[in-house]
């Protein structure tokens, strides 16, 4: 018998009428589920569209939407506003003409015997400027015994009418002159002291000065042994200067060329603080009548690198270093800040030479030009001297213990480092890795010397070969500037 017969089975109810028999029973579900109609999608029409958009809720969400999006755009405003002002930035340097000016040195043989030396001189002034050289150092042109009326006459190596052709064409190769007026006496010996029984003398000379301004001279040199070195004359000086001084470009200038330790004052001078001069032109080496051995040059460049300038310096080599020392004082001069002045010693003067060791020069000459051109941390930077620690080379057979050490100093403009190095003496250094911890232990290879560094580099293993030179700039580790 089955077990659920004569029983209403769990989930079946039992038919009316049909109860108490054995097939009178069938099973039906509880819960029938009921198929609800799927309504078609069909998008909002425009009434629709504009009736929602138009409710409380969305405005709500557009305004919290419109303030969070400013609030937002004024934070990041704020933000880079903050940086901004509190990242540190160099003060960029307005410079003169003379300041970003690199000064060529000669004296142009314009008798009448070198008038083909002359026109050629003319010929090579285009080169010079190709060079990077903005102007030019004219040495005497004038008889050192001369007085005002000489000066706007003659030359004591040249006539009137070549010096004024020499003049118009540096003009036209777009080269500035300065006259060296340096031991020219302008002055009669009574006017000397100031007196004022002659006035015609300074008048004279002011006749003079304007006479070589009107011919588009920009400037004049004199020494300060000279006897307008005074602060009576300078003022005249000045006076008459900034007559043709009226744009930028056109500024006239004074140069002083300091000949003794110390620059003096000028002669009955009543301040000594005020600055009456534009350059003051200095030596790198002392007048000697010998040549200066490597130890000489060591202390003299030391004492340069370690001396504040007041007045905006001009640099020049002045006394005589080995012929091996060369190019490094030409590295130093074009790298130190100030105006660097380089004296006509043949070396960028014959283009058609092939000389292989004159082209090495004009290389290394164009390649300091163009860097200190386009390098703000060269032209303007600060300057740090840096004590260094080096080893000789061992494998040295010169190594010796009074051997000069490396001079080396810093130029930076912002985060921009440019590193110079000064190995003097005639031994190989390496540099001591712990020399300098605070310094970027890599850099690039700007210029050396030997003009046979390229690439990158690593301070710890940099090794400066006897008598050179080398210019690198310094950058971050991973990154290349």
């Amino acid at each position: 018998m089955p077990l659920n017969a004569g029983d209403a089975g769990y989930g079946s109810v039992a038919s009316p009428g049909l109860s108490g028999s054995v097939g009178a029973t069938e099973t039906a579900p509880l819960l029938i589920p009921e198929l609800e109609p799927v309504q078609p999608w069909r998008p909002m029409n425009k009434e629709e569209l504009e009736s929602i958009a138009g409710g409380p809720g969305w405005r709500k969400a557009r305004c919290y939407l419109v303030l969070l999006f400013w609030l937002a755009w004024v934070s990041i405003l704020a933000t880079a506003i903050v940086i901004i002002v509190k990242s540190p930035r160099p003060v960029v340097a307005s410079l003169k003409w003379w300041q970003k000016s690199l000064f060529y040195q000669l004296q142009p043989d314009l008798t009448e015997a070198q008038t083909r030396g002359s026109e050629e001189l003319c010929q090579q002034l285009p080169y010079l400027k190709s060079l990077g050289i903005e102007a030019l150092i004219l040495e005497g042109l004038f008889a050192k015994d001369g007085s005002p009326s000489n000066a706007t006459v003659t030359g004591s190596l040249g006539t009137l009418p070549q010096i004024q052709h020499l003049l118009r064409e540096s003009n036209k190769a777009g080269l500035k002159v300065v006259l060296d007026f340096c031991d020219v006496e302008l002055f009669e010996p009574q006017n000397v002291t100031g007196a004022t029984n002659e006035p015609t003398e300074p008048s004279a000379a002011a006749h003079a000065l304007r006479f070589w301004l009107e011919q588009n001279v920009a400037g004049f040199a004199i020494c300060d042994t000279d006897a307008a070195y005074s602060e009576q004359t300078l003022l005249m000086w000045r006076s008459v200067l900034k007559e043709f001084s009226n744009q930028e470009e056109e500024e006239r200038i004074l140069m002083v060329i300091q000949t003794r330790e110390v620059l003096p004052p000028p002669n009955n001078s009543s301040q000594t603080n005020v600055t009456l001069v534009d350059v003051v032109m200095r030596s790198l080496l002392p007048n000697s009548s010998h040549i200066l051995s490597a130890q000489e040059v060591t202390d003299a460049v030391e004492t340069h690198l370690q001396t504040t300038e007041n007045i905006w310096p001009s640099w020049t080599v002045g006394g005589e270093a080995s012929p091996e020392l060369k190019k490094l004082l030409l590295v130093l001069i074009m790298t130190l800040p100030g105006s660097p002045a380089v004296r006509d010693d043949q070396e960028f003067y014959k283009t058609r030479d092939k000389d292989k060791k004159r082209h090495l020069a004009v290389a290394l000459f164009t390649s300091l030009g163009h860097s200190r051109a386009r390098e703000e941390a060269l032209l303007y930077g600060s300057f740090t001297f840096l004590p260094f620690n080096t080893s000789s080379s061992s494998n040295s057979s010169l190594s010796t213990p009074s051997s000069p050490p490396i001079l080396a100093f810093l130029r930076s403009w912002g985060c921009v480092h440019f590193l110079v190095l000064l190995n003097i003496g005639p031994v190989p250094h390496t540099l001591d890795p712990a020399w300098a911890p605070s310094l970027p232990e890599a850099g690039v290879f700007v210029t050396s010397t030997g003009m046979d560094r390229l690439g990158s580099t690593s301070l710890y293993t940099l090794t400066l070969q006897p008598h050179e030179a080398i210019v690198i700039k310094l950058f971050e580790a991973g990154s290349y500037s």
